[in-house]
């Protein structure tokens, strides 16, 4: 039996990200080959030509799986119905900006879009973070949309996850899907720790740990960590844009795994509300690693932290919390 569309919000359509990002989800990267849906695209009154240009495409492309498209640039019109919401659209930082400001312009941006969801939205939309600063867009968005449950609002960490996954497998040479468990501790920012201690990798004899087939603890704790936590810059330096493809590519990851479930003995790391485990301060957005079921995710328990890990894992709550107090600020 044909099952019913699922309607997906896309903020800043009309972006980067967002051009890379509507044709994976029109062509079921994001919820299966079998699930069609309703595009909904939102974005400011400038960009409204080229997302009309965006949305004629997607006609063109004759998506079998696409059952129609709704681009506007009127929140109320775009949140109407939506089961999952990806927040790509925000004020980026330009040159000369502080953080202050960047964080003022977003939380008025993430203030309005909440509203709209909060009144607008299906029962029980999934929300997913993109715009940066993600980790602290997504509390905002939570304070504002106080019925949408916290446990459906998330920001993307996917994407360093993925990062993380790509650079061991260049490492040892072997296979992108043969490394597994690598984890994305925070910030969604140069903080974040990309934690291999539990990661493992599929072998002919076996799964073995990442640390004993790399055998290069120095590699691990400082190159590998930076070269994760820096990725975007340099990707910014080679292609004078920021990461469109790759953070399209990861926002469906998060999405699919949240909605469709990771594989068992799988983990994969999403920014979620914190509830104080592994003593992150609660009522952060923060990464953690998850296991997801029945469109239901869960931080998985009870992983050794070592003490140069639990450095790291308060550096990057640290960062958080005054990244908090600075949007907090903000609103009055």
């Amino acid at each position: 039996m044909a099952k019913d569309p699922v309607r997906v919000l896309v903020t800043g359509a009309a972006g980067q990200i967002g051009y890379a990002l509507v044709p994976m989800i029109a062509r079921g990267v994001m919820l299966g080959p079998d699930q069609p849906v309703i595009l909904h695209m939102l974005d400011i009154p400038p960009a409204a030509e080229a997302l009309n240009g965006v949305k004629m495409e997607l006609v063109d492309a004759a998506f079998p799986l696409l059952k129609g498209v709704v681009a506007t640039t009127d929140a109320v019109e775009a949140c109407t119905g939506v089961n999952i919401a990806v927040m790509v659209g925000g004020f980026p930082r330009k040159e000369g900006m502080e953080r202050k400001d960047v964080m003022s312009k977003n939380v008025s941006i993430y203030k309005s879009q909440a509203s709209a969801l909060e009144k607008h939205a299906a029962a029980n939309c999934k929300v997913l973070v993109v715009a940066n600063p993600a980790n602290t867009n997504a509390l905002i968005l939570k304070e504002f949309a106080p019925s949408v449950p916290e446990k459906n609002i998330t920001c993307l960490t996917r994407l360093d996850h993925n990062r993380a996954l790509g650079q061991i497998s260049e490492r040892l040479n072997v296979q992108v899907s043969d490394v597994k468990n690598v984890i994305i501790w925070g910030n969604h920012s140069s903080t974040q720790y990309p934690d291999v201690n539990h990661a493992t990798v599929k072998t002919p004899s076996g799964e073995k740990p990442v640390r004993e087939l790399v055998k290069d603890d120095e590699w691990l704790n400082a190159e590998f960590i930076t070269t994760v936590q820096q990725r975007g810059a340099a990707i910014i330096k080679a292609r004078k844009f920021s990461s469109a493809l790759s953070a399209a590519s990861s926002a469906c990851d998060h999405i699919r795994d949240w909605v469709l479930g990771t594989p068992e003995g799988t983990w994969v790391s999403m920014g979620v509300y914190s509830d104080g485990s592994y003593n992150v301060p609660a009522g952060l957005i923060y990464s953690f690693p998850v296991t997801c079921q029945n469109g239901e995710w869960k931080i998985v328990q009870g992983l050794h932290i070592d003490e140069f890990s639990r450095k790291k894992l308060d550096l990057t709550a640290d960062e958080l919390s005054e990244e908090k107090a600075l949007a907090y600020s903000c609103l009055s």
